[in-house]
């Protein structure tokens, strides 16, 4: 007999799942039953919230869903965070759990890890929650999931299945694989959107995270149009030292001038989220006037007017806006310039600091081209928001944006190392954040997945501590005393060394690379 658990994972494989991150516990021993037999590979990390954060790291870096197993109650309200995230981000990710038996659900009898309404509290996070009650429902549900991720907006998702419907047969289940695809851009609303390039006489670009797999249509419009391209931190990697790119952030005065000057803008995947447009809390932010939007979401569309929305894929809309536009189109002649004077004056608009702390950043690149690097909220991650430019579509992606979930780093950096084993892949944290997730320093060793931790101690949270100081607030609470880092990863068996400052940071990232294993830098700064 097969039961329900041994089919979920035939339907998993089914859908081209190849990796899980998960822990397994009493409540889910049953959808454990059939995975060694299979092809998908299971990573275990050293807390939920960790088998999410992987999940994460697994999707931004590969494209596909990632797959988290967790257990009934805490397992469940431990992945809430990394859940939160990736609906923040738009990150593809699916959820599943077990739940108590049917009988008991919501009788509030005490029984292990019983919540008073476990899929209610998970209706309020994800993108939809669903109860498996028969083996029939298992088929449609994961078609549901892997259809929205692919046509929509995605964000997390999440199954439960009850521990009495677990263990139930289910023979001749067989997945229903459908291509669904997001919608075709409204040929009414590309034709206006193409009449408004063509009078555009100081066109913009902003791109969002939800261009970065779209460099290339997006570059050929840019350079179509005359057009400079104004990433948000999502969007860092495309475009990498091209004369129209403009890689800061739309808080920052310049860029935001630049913006405010264009006679037309093109926003593609990009919400004109607070924290991209607004950082500094100022409001001197003013969504343009004349406004093309594209995005794969009908309601991300809806939360803000523009003068022409289309919903579509971004690389698709803008392959029909190339189509509509054809060759005749004179770019403006001063696109570049305007470009290079925005870059030069982001540039000098940040402190001394923070364009040291962008260098760290623009050393770990130069030492390992094509890396991806994955940050958590800690000061150069921070700063490289404001102005950095990465060299690979989709290879800088971090938490210190949107939902902002410290501790995401360690965990999302061994998921995109499983998921793109070729690329070299560093986690830049610092030294507070780390310690909300240090052992999954075990998880990189078990799974052998060669992340390199670079560790920014500063002995603290001076981001927050800089915060309170700005408002005349007396330091609390942000000197959390650090470890020896270096002598918690030997205790792994993991390699480590430590710097003063980056001076020889290439050098040491070179080496950590090369042993092809989980390797720690810390870097110890005043």
């Amino acid at each position: 007999m097969t039961t329900i658990g041994e089919a979920l994972i035939t339907l998993l494989e089914a859908h081209d799942v190849d990796t899980v991150f998960g822990i397994p516990g009493v409540h889910t021993v049953e959808l454990y039953r059939g995975l060694a037999r299979s092809k998908i590979r299971h990573v275990t990390p050293r807390h939920e919230q960790g088998a999410g954060f992987m999940a994460d790291g697994y999707a931004r870096a590969s494209g596909r869903p990632g797959v988290a197993f967790v257990i009934t109650g805490p397992g469940l309200t431990n992945t809430i965070t990394a859940m939160g995230q990736a609906r923040a981000d738009s990150v593809p990710m699916l959820v599943i759990s077990g739940v108590n038996a049917t009988p008991t659900l919501g009788k509030g009898l005490g029984h292990l890890h019983e919540l008073p309404d476990q899929r209610g509290m998970m209706e309020k996070v994800a993108l939809f929650s669903h109860r498996v009650t028969e083996a029939g429902e298992l088929p449609g549900v994961l078609a549901r999931a892997f259809a929205l991720f692919s046509s929509s907006r995605p964000g997390p998702v999440h199954i439960e299945i009850p521990t009495d419907i677990m263990v139930k047969p289910a023979d001749g289940i067989a997945a229903l694989l459908t291509n669904v695809a997001p919608p075709e851009p409204d040929a009414a609303a590309i034709a206006e959107a193409a009449r408004l390039c063509a009078a555009a006489r100081r066109p913009l670009i902003l791109a969002g995270g939800g261009a970065r797999r779209a460099e290339a249509p997006l570059q050929r419009l840019a350079e179509r149009l005359g057009a400079p391209v104004v990433q948000t931190a999502n969007a860092r990697g495309l475009l990498h030292r091209h004369s129209l790119a403009v890689p800061a952030s739309p808080s920052l005065k310049a860029v935001r001038a630049l913006i405010a000057d264009a006679d037309l803008v093109i926003a593609a995947g990009t919400e004109f989220g607070p924290t991209d447009y607004d950082g500094y809390g100022d409001g001197g932010f003013v969504l343009p006037t004349n406004l093309i939007r594209i995005d794969i979401g009908a309601d991300q569309l809806a939360r803000r007017p523009a003068t022409i929305s289309i919903q579509a894929d971004c690389g698709v809309a803008l392959e029909a806006l190339l189509s509509e536009i054809g060759r005749d189109q004179a770019p403006s002649g001063d696109g570049q310039a305007r470009a290079a004077a925005t870059r030069q004056a982001a540039f000098a608009e940040i402190s001394p600091g923070l364009q040291a702390q962008t260098r760290a950043v623009e050393v770990i690149r130069d030492a390992l081209p094509g890396s991806i690097i994955v940050g958590d909220s800690t000061q150069p991650v921070y700063a490289a928001n404001l102005y950095y430019d990465h060299d690979r579509p989709g290879g800088w992606f971090n938490a210190a944006t949107g939902f902002g979930a410290l501790g995401y780093g360690p965990a999302a950096a061994i998921g995109a190392a499983l998921a793109v084993p070729d690329a070299p892949v560093v986690c830049l944290t610092g030294d507070g954040g780390f310690q909300f997730t240090l052992p999954e320093l075990g998880a990189a060793l078990d799974a052998a997945a060669p992340v390199i931790f670079v560790v920014w101690n500063n002995r603290g949270y001076r981001e927050i501590e800089t915060s309170m100081l700005d408002v005349g607030v007396e330091p609390v609470g942000v000197s959390p005393a650090p470890p020896d880092f270096c002598k918690l990863a030997e205790a792994y068996g993991i390699a480590a060394e430590r710097l003063a400052g980056i001076g020889h940071l290439a050098d040491a990232l070179k080496r950590a690379r090369a042993t092809g294993l989980p390797y720690v830098i810390e870097i110890t700064v005043d």
